[in-house]
């Protein structure tokens, strides 16, 4: 598993062995990522989070683009051994959060996120619950992207779906928080 674009561009990072914890695959992660760049335009600046980060994969792809921070959460032992020693070979420490915790758990950040990755085990029930916690994670305007193997739970109100892609197996979701009338995205 590699790095797609940005400051780390091409640099593998690992992955626990087993059916643990799956990885987003490089190519559903650059077709999110280009979805998100049409969108976004740019990530300099911005605050992600990860949920169910397993390798972080998706979190240090944000960071290697620009982002500012991220907040990684995590439970699976195995998993956060591998999260921490991707952000230490990245040199990613100074701009990460890692949060060995169940998703359902864990606060909120200090900072608004402008965008949340939330990829839950498959199968295992857990994307309605992440994201009524993402939500209250998200800034006005902030992107929330859902991986999913097959259909998708309820939206929270204030979510719209933005758009939906099929990559293999992966269903990924974009949705967006709506915007409160007499304010723009990202507090501009």
């Amino acid at each position: 598993m590699r790095i797609i674009a940005g400051q780390w561009r091409g640099r593998r990072i690992g992955a626990p062995a087993g059916e643990t914890t799956r990885p987003t695959s490089d190519r559903a992660r650059e077709g999110l990522f280009s979805m998100l760049a049409s969108r976004l335009g740019s990530f300099e600046g911005l605050h992600a989070a990860d949920l169910f980060a397993g390798t972080g994969a998706l979190g240090l792809e944000a960071l290697s683009r620009g982002a500012a921070f991220c907040t990684f959460v995590e439970k699976d032992r195995k998993a956060l051994d591998i999260l921490k020693a991707n952000i230490a070979h990245l040199g990613a420490a100074e701009s990460s959060e890692i949060r060995a915790q169940g998703v359902e758990h864990a606060p909120a950040p200090a900072r608004p996120c402008d965008i949340v990755f939330i990829d839950p085990p498959y199968g295992a029930g857990l994307a309605s619950a992440a994201l009524e916690r993402a939500d209250s994670w998200l800034a006005p305007g902030g992107w929330i992207s859902l991986e999913l193997h097959r259909e998708g739970p309820g939206l929270p109100a204030g979510l719209e779906i933005e758009a939906e892609r099929r990559f293999g197996k992966a269903r990924v979701i974009l949705l967006r928080k709506a915007v409160a009338a007499g304010k723009s995205a990202f507090g501009e």
